[in-house]
Protein backbone atom coordinates (compact mmCIF):
# COMPACT_ATOMS: atom_id res chain seq x y z
CA UNK A 1 0.00 0.00 0.00
CA UNK A 2 2.57 2.14 0.81
CA UNK A 3 4.53 1.81 -2.35
CA UNK A 4 0.99 2.56 -4.60
CA UNK A 5 0.61 5.50 -2.55
CA UNK A 6 3.87 6.45 -3.86
CA UNK A 7 2.79 6.01 -7.48
CA UNK A 8 -0.07 7.91 -6.85
CA UNK A 9 1.75 10.57 -5.38
CA UNK A 10 4.48 10.85 -7.76
CA UNK A 11 1.89 10.27 -10.59
CA UNK A 12 0.11 13.47 -9.14
CA UNK A 13 3.11 15.71 -9.67
CA UNK A 14 4.01 14.25 -12.70
CA UNK A 15 0.90 15.37 -13.36
CA UNK A 16 1.65 18.48 -11.48
CA UNK A 17 4.79 19.24 -13.98
CA UNK A 18 2.70 18.57 -16.75
CA UNK A 19 0.42 21.51 -16.08
CA UNK A 20 3.04 24.35 -15.09
CA UNK A 21 4.89 23.16 -18.39
CA UNK A 22 2.22 23.89 -20.19
CA UNK A 23 1.56 27.20 -18.37
CA UNK A 24 4.62 28.26 -19.19
CA UNK A 25 3.77 27.30 -22.66
CA UNK A 26 1.28 29.50 -22.67
CA UNK A 27 3.13 32.29 -21.14
CA UNK A 28 5.42 32.46 -23.74
CA UNK A 29 3.11 32.97 -26.31
CA UNK A 30 0.85 35.47 -24.30
CA UNK A 31 4.28 37.30 -24.33
CA UNK A 32 4.22 38.55 -27.76
CA UNK A 33 0.06 38.31 -28.64
CA UNK A 34 -1.49 38.20 -24.91
CA UNK A 35 -2.33 34.85 -22.68
CA UNK A 36 -5.04 32.54 -24.64
CA UNK A 37 -5.66 28.82 -24.83
CA UNK A 38 -7.57 26.94 -26.40
CA UNK A 39 -10.78 27.69 -25.39
CA UNK A 40 -10.52 31.46 -26.19
CA UNK A 41 -9.49 33.56 -29.72
CA UNK A 42 -6.91 36.16 -30.54
CA UNK A 43 -7.37 39.95 -30.06
CA UNK A 44 -6.05 40.46 -33.44
CA UNK A 45 -6.72 44.01 -33.36
CA UNK A 46 -3.87 44.01 -30.53
CA UNK A 47 -0.92 43.00 -32.98
CA UNK A 48 2.12 44.80 -33.19
CA UNK A 49 2.15 47.48 -36.09
CA UNK A 50 4.63 45.87 -37.79
CA UNK A 51 3.48 42.19 -37.71
CA UNK A 52 0.06 43.60 -39.01
CA UNK A 53 2.13 45.75 -42.05
CA UNK A 54 3.61 42.35 -42.54
CA UNK A 55 0.68 41.23 -43.52
CA UNK A 56 -1.01 44.22 -45.40
CA UNK A 57 2.02 43.56 -47.89
CA UNK A 58 1.04 40.36 -49.06
CA UNK A 59 -2.54 41.57 -49.23
CA UNK A 60 -4.11 42.90 -52.85
CA UNK A 61 -5.05 46.34 -52.40
CA UNK A 62 -9.17 45.77 -52.15
CA UNK A 63 -8.16 43.63 -49.52
CA UNK A 64 -5.99 45.73 -47.68
CA UNK A 65 -8.60 48.18 -48.16
CA UNK A 66 -11.32 45.63 -46.86
CA UNK A 67 -8.68 44.64 -43.66
CA UNK A 68 -8.19 48.43 -43.08
CA UNK A 69 -11.94 48.49 -42.02
CA UNK A 70 -11.42 45.76 -39.48
CA UNK A 71 -10.58 48.15 -36.40
CA UNK A 72 -8.93 51.45 -35.72
CA UNK A 73 -5.57 50.19 -35.03
CA UNK A 74 -5.20 48.33 -38.68
CA UNK A 75 -6.67 51.06 -40.28
CA UNK A 76 -3.58 53.79 -38.90
CA UNK A 77 -1.43 50.44 -40.17
CA UNK A 78 -3.35 50.86 -44.12
CA UNK A 79 -2.18 54.81 -43.80
CA UNK A 80 1.41 54.05 -42.62
CA UNK A 81 3.57 55.02 -45.01
CA UNK A 82 6.10 52.09 -45.67
CA UNK A 83 2.93 50.28 -46.57
CA UNK A 84 3.08 52.37 -49.84
CA UNK A 85 6.47 52.99 -51.56
CA UNK A 86 5.40 50.06 -53.38
CA UNK A 87 2.59 50.08 -55.78
CA UNK A 88 1.23 48.65 -58.65
CA UNK A 89 -1.92 50.13 -60.60
CA UNK A 90 -3.66 47.61 -62.65
CA UNK A 91 -5.62 49.16 -65.47
CA UNK A 92 -8.69 47.36 -67.98
CA UNK A 93 -11.92 47.52 -68.97
CA UNK A 94 -14.33 44.87 -67.70
CA UNK A 95 -15.82 44.12 -71.55
CA UNK A 96 -12.10 43.14 -72.83
CA UNK A 97 -9.71 42.11 -70.61
CA UNK A 98 -8.99 39.39 -67.47
CA UNK A 99 -7.37 41.45 -65.48
CA UNK A 100 -8.60 43.31 -62.49
CA UNK A 101 -8.66 46.74 -62.37
CA UNK A 102 -7.95 49.12 -59.40
CA UNK A 103 -11.18 50.55 -58.25
CA UNK A 104 -11.01 54.54 -59.16
CA UNK A 105 -12.03 55.79 -55.85
CA UNK A 106 -8.52 53.52 -54.21
CA UNK A 107 -6.97 55.80 -56.61
CA UNK A 108 -7.92 58.75 -55.83
CA UNK A 109 -7.26 57.94 -52.58
CA UNK A 110 -3.83 56.96 -53.03
CA UNK A 111 -3.24 59.96 -54.58
CA UNK A 112 -4.59 62.38 -52.40
CA UNK A 113 -2.69 60.68 -49.56
CA UNK A 114 0.39 58.50 -50.75
CA UNK A 115 1.50 59.83 -53.84
CA UNK A 116 4.48 61.50 -51.84
CA UNK A 117 5.29 58.07 -50.26
CA UNK A 118 5.51 56.17 -53.93
CA UNK A 119 8.64 55.29 -54.92
CA UNK A 120 8.04 51.99 -56.89
CA UNK A 121 5.86 52.48 -59.30
CA UNK A 122 4.36 49.95 -62.02
CA UNK A 123 1.26 50.31 -64.29
CA UNK A 124 -0.36 46.99 -65.70
CA UNK A 125 -2.59 47.42 -68.38
CA UNK A 126 -4.77 45.59 -71.25
CA UNK A 127 -4.36 46.60 -75.19
CA UNK A 128 -7.56 48.97 -74.70
CA UNK A 129 -6.36 52.96 -75.24
CA UNK A 130 -9.03 53.90 -72.38
CA UNK A 131 -6.62 52.11 -70.02
CA UNK A 132 -3.49 53.27 -71.11
CA UNK A 133 -5.03 57.07 -70.81
CA UNK A 134 -6.33 56.47 -67.17
CA UNK A 135 -2.36 55.38 -66.58
CA UNK A 136 -1.28 58.73 -68.04
CA UNK A 137 -4.24 60.67 -65.97
CA UNK A 138 -2.29 59.12 -62.78
CA UNK A 139 1.18 60.14 -63.70
CA UNK A 140 -0.02 63.90 -64.45
CA UNK A 141 -1.41 63.99 -60.96
CA UNK A 142 1.86 62.61 -59.24
CA UNK A 143 3.31 65.83 -58.78
CA UNK A 144 4.93 65.36 -54.94
CA UNK A 145 5.91 62.11 -55.77
CA UNK A 146 9.84 61.03 -55.55
CA UNK A 147 9.44 57.33 -57.26
CA UNK A 148 12.85 55.82 -58.00
CA UNK A 149 11.42 53.02 -60.13
CA UNK A 150 8.39 53.31 -62.95
CA UNK A 151 7.60 50.77 -65.12
CA UNK A 152 4.97 50.87 -67.92
CA UNK A 153 3.57 47.11 -68.52
CA UNK A 154 1.30 46.28 -71.56
CA UNK A 155 0.14 42.91 -71.43
CA UNK A 156 -0.91 43.18 -75.51
CA UNK A 157 -0.60 45.43 -78.15
CA UNK A 158 -1.47 48.02 -78.79
CA UNK A 159 -1.91 49.92 -75.30
CA UNK A 160 0.29 52.95 -75.08
CA UNK A 161 1.15 53.65 -78.26
CA UNK A 162 -2.42 54.29 -79.50
CA UNK A 163 -2.00 57.62 -76.42
CA UNK A 164 -1.13 60.75 -78.29
CA UNK A 165 2.50 61.64 -77.95
CA UNK A 166 1.27 64.64 -76.45
CA UNK A 167 -0.41 63.28 -74.03
CA UNK A 168 1.93 60.92 -73.17
CA UNK A 169 4.79 62.88 -72.89
CA UNK A 170 3.53 65.88 -70.76
CA UNK A 171 2.19 62.70 -68.24
CA UNK A 172 5.85 61.62 -68.08
CA UNK A 173 7.44 65.00 -67.63
CA UNK A 174 5.53 65.35 -64.43
CA UNK A 175 7.27 62.36 -62.79
CA UNK A 176 10.69 63.11 -64.46
CA UNK A 177 10.69 66.52 -63.43
CA UNK A 178 9.65 66.36 -59.59
CA UNK A 179 11.06 63.38 -58.89
CA UNK A 180 14.66 64.14 -59.12
CA UNK A 181 15.88 60.79 -57.99
CA UNK A 182 14.75 57.82 -60.81
CA UNK A 183 16.92 55.23 -60.84
CA UNK A 184 15.08 52.66 -63.18
CA UNK A 185 12.51 52.93 -65.89
CA UNK A 186 10.49 50.46 -67.95
CA UNK A 187 8.84 52.16 -70.62
CA UNK A 188 8.63 49.83 -73.83
CA UNK A 189 6.22 49.89 -76.58
CA UNK A 190 5.95 53.64 -75.97
CA UNK A 191 5.46 57.21 -77.56
CA UNK A 192 8.54 58.11 -75.67
CA UNK A 193 10.44 60.70 -77.79
CA UNK A 194 13.67 62.79 -77.75
CA UNK A 195 12.47 65.77 -75.82
CA UNK A 196 11.56 63.77 -72.83
CA UNK A 197 14.26 62.16 -73.03
CA UNK A 198 16.13 65.37 -72.46
CA UNK A 199 14.00 66.34 -69.65
CA UNK A 200 14.37 63.10 -67.97
CA UNK A 201 18.60 63.54 -68.30
CA UNK A 202 17.96 67.30 -67.02
CA UNK A 203 16.45 66.15 -63.83
CA UNK A 204 17.75 62.53 -63.41
CA UNK A 205 21.50 62.39 -64.75
CA UNK A 206 22.63 61.84 -61.88
CA UNK A 207 20.52 58.86 -60.68
CA UNK A 208 19.73 56.91 -63.42
CA UNK A 209 20.96 53.10 -63.85
CA UNK A 210 18.35 51.38 -65.65
CA UNK A 211 16.68 52.58 -68.88
CA UNK A 212 14.56 50.07 -70.86
CA UNK A 213 12.71 51.56 -73.64
CA UNK A 214 12.43 48.93 -76.69
CA UNK A 215 9.64 49.52 -79.69
CA UNK A 216 9.77 53.00 -79.16
CA UNK A 217 9.76 54.49 -83.14
CA UNK A 218 9.69 58.41 -81.60
CA UNK A 219 13.39 58.04 -80.30
CA UNK A 220 16.41 58.49 -81.87
CA UNK A 221 19.72 57.78 -81.74
CA UNK A 222 20.45 61.31 -81.05
CA UNK A 223 17.93 60.82 -77.90
CA UNK A 224 19.81 58.13 -76.59
CA UNK A 225 23.07 59.60 -77.37
CA UNK A 226 22.19 62.79 -74.96
CA UNK A 227 21.80 59.38 -72.35
CA UNK A 228 24.68 57.78 -73.02
CA UNK A 229 26.54 61.14 -72.59
CA UNK A 230 25.00 62.62 -69.43
CA UNK A 231 24.21 59.68 -67.41
CA UNK A 232 27.31 58.64 -66.16
CA UNK A 233 25.55 56.07 -63.77
CA UNK A 234 24.06 54.17 -66.25
CA UNK A 235 24.13 50.39 -65.96
CA UNK A 236 21.34 48.65 -67.90
CA UNK A 237 20.41 49.52 -71.15
CA UNK A 238 17.41 48.35 -73.44
CA UNK A 239 16.58 49.63 -76.93
CA UNK A 240 15.78 48.06 -80.32
CA UNK A 241 18.55 47.95 -83.16
CA UNK A 242 17.41 50.85 -85.31
CA UNK A 243 18.60 53.02 -82.98
CA UNK A 244 22.18 51.44 -82.09
CA UNK A 245 24.75 53.15 -84.08
CA UNK A 246 28.34 53.21 -83.65
CA UNK A 247 28.35 56.44 -82.57
CA UNK A 248 26.55 55.04 -79.65
CA UNK A 249 28.76 52.67 -78.76
CA UNK A 250 31.60 54.75 -78.77
CA UNK A 251 29.55 57.07 -76.51
CA UNK A 252 29.18 54.60 -74.12
CA UNK A 253 32.92 53.75 -74.16
CA UNK A 254 34.10 57.08 -73.36
CA UNK A 255 36.22 57.92 -69.85
CA UNK A 256 33.58 59.69 -68.55
CA UNK A 257 31.10 57.01 -68.97
CA UNK A 258 30.85 54.28 -65.84
CA UNK A 259 31.38 50.63 -67.23
CA UNK A 260 28.03 49.14 -68.67
CA UNK A 261 26.55 46.31 -67.23
CA UNK A 262 23.68 45.01 -69.40
CA UNK A 263 22.97 46.60 -73.14
CA UNK A 264 19.70 44.43 -73.98
CA UNK A 265 19.29 45.03 -78.13
CA UNK A 266 15.96 43.59 -79.67
CA UNK A 267 16.02 43.21 -83.49
CA UNK A 268 12.88 43.19 -85.18
CA UNK A 269 10.82 43.07 -87.91
CA UNK A 270 7.30 42.87 -88.76
CA UNK A 271 7.10 43.11 -92.76
CA UNK A 272 9.72 40.29 -94.23
CA UNK A 273 12.17 41.65 -96.86
CA UNK A 274 11.12 45.52 -96.13
CA UNK A 275 14.01 46.60 -93.28
CA UNK A 276 17.32 46.84 -94.49
CA UNK A 277 19.64 46.50 -91.58
CA UNK A 278 22.76 48.34 -90.69
CA UNK A 279 26.24 46.61 -90.04
CA UNK A 280 27.91 47.67 -86.75
CA UNK A 281 31.84 48.06 -87.15
CA UNK A 282 33.45 45.59 -85.48
CA UNK A 283 35.76 48.52 -84.21
CA UNK A 284 32.73 50.02 -82.16
CA UNK A 285 32.04 46.33 -80.61
CA UNK A 286 35.57 46.26 -79.16
CA UNK A 287 35.82 49.94 -77.84
CA UNK A 288 32.93 48.77 -75.64
CA UNK A 289 34.21 45.19 -74.57
CA UNK A 290 37.09 47.08 -73.94
CA UNK A 291 35.86 49.56 -71.56
CA UNK A 292 32.88 47.79 -70.20
CA UNK A 293 34.94 44.01 -70.26
CA UNK A 294 31.84 42.03 -68.57
CA UNK A 295 29.03 43.69 -70.35
CA UNK A 296 26.56 40.95 -71.67
CA UNK A 297 25.20 42.03 -74.44
CA UNK A 298 21.70 40.47 -74.80
CA UNK A 299 20.15 40.20 -78.64
CA UNK A 300 16.53 39.27 -79.45
CA UNK A 301 15.90 38.19 -82.82
CA UNK A 302 12.54 38.48 -84.36
CA UNK A 303 13.61 38.37 -88.04
CA UNK A 304 12.79 36.29 -91.27
CA UNK A 305 15.54 34.11 -92.74
CA UNK A 306 16.31 36.75 -95.70
CA UNK A 307 17.15 39.41 -93.28
CA UNK A 308 20.35 38.30 -91.27
CA UNK A 309 22.43 39.31 -94.05
CA UNK A 310 23.75 42.38 -91.70
CA UNK A 311 24.74 40.04 -89.03
CA UNK A 312 27.89 38.21 -87.12
CA UNK A 313 30.08 38.40 -90.32
CA UNK A 314 32.84 39.89 -88.36
CA UNK A 315 33.58 38.73 -84.53
CA UNK A 316 30.52 40.13 -82.18
CA UNK A 317 30.68 40.22 -78.64
CA UNK A 318 27.03 39.26 -77.83
CA UNK A 319 27.22 37.08 -74.71
CA UNK A 320 23.20 36.25 -74.99
CA UNK A 321 21.49 34.75 -78.45
CA UNK A 322 17.32 34.07 -78.74
CA UNK A 323 16.43 33.58 -82.04
CA UNK A 324 12.53 34.30 -81.62
CA UNK A 325 11.46 32.70 -85.63
CA UNK A 326 13.23 30.37 -87.52
CA UNK A 327 17.23 30.61 -88.31
CA UNK A 328 19.26 29.23 -91.32
CA UNK A 329 21.89 26.92 -90.87
CA UNK A 330 24.22 29.50 -92.13
CA UNK A 331 23.47 32.28 -89.65
CA UNK A 332 24.17 29.81 -87.02
CA UNK A 333 27.37 28.34 -88.57
CA UNK A 334 28.66 32.35 -88.59
CA UNK A 335 27.75 32.37 -84.84
CA UNK A 336 30.44 29.57 -84.18
CA UNK A 337 32.77 31.74 -86.29
CA UNK A 338 32.14 35.16 -85.03
CA UNK A 339 30.69 34.59 -81.04
CA UNK A 340 33.71 33.93 -78.77
CA UNK A 341 31.78 35.78 -75.86
CA UNK A 342 28.39 33.73 -76.37
CA UNK A 343 27.02 32.44 -73.09
CA UNK A 344 23.48 31.58 -73.92
CA UNK A 345 22.18 30.45 -76.98
CA UNK A 346 18.15 29.66 -77.58
CA UNK A 347 16.65 28.89 -81.07
CA UNK A 348 12.96 28.50 -81.54
CA UNK A 349 12.84 27.22 -85.34
CA UNK A 350 15.41 26.30 -87.77
CA UNK A 351 13.82 23.42 -90.33
CA UNK A 352 14.86 20.08 -91.16
CA UNK A 353 18.56 20.07 -91.73
CA UNK A 354 20.30 18.37 -88.83
CA UNK A 355 22.45 21.09 -87.31
CA UNK A 356 25.50 18.52 -86.07
CA UNK A 357 28.35 20.72 -87.25
CA UNK A 358 26.74 24.22 -86.27
CA UNK A 359 26.51 22.86 -82.90
CA UNK A 360 29.94 20.99 -82.77
CA UNK A 361 31.64 24.36 -83.83
CA UNK A 362 29.58 26.39 -81.36
CA UNK A 363 30.99 24.26 -78.59
CA UNK A 364 34.49 24.17 -80.24
CA UNK A 365 34.55 28.49 -80.06
CA UNK A 366 32.46 29.40 -77.57
CA UNK A 367 34.42 28.28 -74.50
CA UNK A 368 32.17 30.64 -71.88
CA UNK A 369 28.57 28.83 -73.07
CA UNK A 370 26.81 27.50 -70.34
CA UNK A 371 22.99 27.73 -71.48
CA UNK A 372 21.59 25.99 -74.77
CA UNK A 373 17.76 25.87 -75.71
CA UNK A 374 16.75 24.02 -79.10
CA UNK A 375 13.08 24.24 -80.22
CA UNK A 376 11.69 23.20 -83.65
CA UNK A 377 15.22 22.11 -84.94
CA UNK A 378 16.77 18.57 -86.02
CA UNK A 379 19.61 17.24 -84.69
CA UNK A 380 21.14 13.60 -84.42
CA UNK A 381 21.68 11.81 -81.71
CA UNK A 382 25.44 11.09 -82.20
CA UNK A 383 26.00 14.55 -82.92
CA UNK A 384 24.15 16.12 -80.47
CA UNK A 385 26.40 14.17 -77.62
CA UNK A 386 29.26 15.34 -79.63
CA UNK A 387 28.35 18.63 -78.67
CA UNK A 388 27.50 17.74 -74.99
CA UNK A 389 30.92 16.08 -74.49
CA UNK A 390 32.84 18.92 -75.88
CA UNK A 391 31.07 21.53 -73.13
CA UNK A 392 30.88 19.24 -70.76
CA UNK A 393 30.12 20.33 -66.69
CA UNK A 394 29.84 23.96 -68.12
CA UNK A 395 26.16 23.20 -69.66
CA UNK A 396 24.23 24.13 -66.97
CA UNK A 397 20.92 24.38 -68.59
CA UNK A 398 20.71 22.69 -71.45
CA UNK A 399 16.37 22.13 -72.47
CA UNK A 400 16.21 20.36 -75.51
CA UNK A 401 12.79 19.09 -77.34
CA UNK A 402 12.49 15.32 -77.45
CA UNK A 403 11.36 15.58 -81.14
CA UNK A 404 14.23 17.59 -81.86
CA UNK A 405 16.52 14.67 -81.34
CA UNK A 406 16.84 12.00 -84.28
CA UNK A 407 17.89 8.38 -83.86
CA UNK A 408 20.90 6.90 -85.66
CA UNK A 409 22.79 3.70 -85.65
CA UNK A 410 25.20 4.34 -82.55
CA UNK A 411 22.73 5.97 -79.87
CA UNK A 412 18.74 5.85 -79.78
CA UNK A 413 16.68 7.62 -77.19
CA UNK A 414 16.84 5.64 -74.06
CA UNK A 415 20.65 5.41 -74.51
CA UNK A 416 21.09 9.29 -75.48
CA UNK A 417 19.70 10.38 -71.84
CA UNK A 418 22.00 8.38 -70.45
CA UNK A 419 25.31 9.53 -72.09
CA UNK A 420 24.53 12.70 -72.28
CA UNK A 421 24.03 12.35 -68.20
CA UNK A 422 28.00 11.33 -68.28
CA UNK A 423 28.85 14.26 -69.52
CA UNK A 424 27.34 16.72 -67.66
CA UNK A 425 27.73 14.91 -64.21
CA UNK A 426 23.73 15.47 -63.71
CA UNK A 427 21.22 13.38 -64.17
CA UNK A 428 19.09 14.58 -67.87
CA UNK A 429 16.72 13.42 -69.83
CA UNK A 430 15.02 15.75 -73.26
CA UNK A 431 12.19 18.18 -72.12
CA UNK A 432 8.94 16.28 -73.41
CA UNK A 433 6.23 18.20 -75.50
CA UNK A 434 3.17 18.30 -72.96
CA UNK A 435 -0.25 16.69 -74.03
CA UNK A 436 -3.53 18.40 -73.26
Amino acid sequence: MKRAGQKVLAGTEASGTSQTSKKQKTSLYGSEFGEFDSCTSMDWGSLPHHVILRVFQFLTLVDRARASSVCRRWNEVFHIPDLWRRFEFELSQPATSYLKSTHPDLIQQIIKRHADHLQYVSFKVDSSTESAEAACDILSQLVNCSIKTLGLISTAKPSFMNVSKAHFASALTVVFVNSKSLSSIKIDDTPLDDPSLKVLVANNSDTLRLLKMSSCPHVSPAGILCVADQCHGLKELALNYYILSDELLLALSSEKHVDLEHLRIDVVSENPGQVQFHTIKKQSWDALVKHSPKVNIVMYFFLYEDEFDAFFREETPVTHLYFGRAVSKAMLGRIGMNCPRLIELVVCANGLQPLDDELIQIAERCKNLTAMGLGECEVTCRGFIEFVKMCGGRLTQLSIMEEVLIPDSDYSLDRLHLEVSKHLGRMWFPDMMPTW
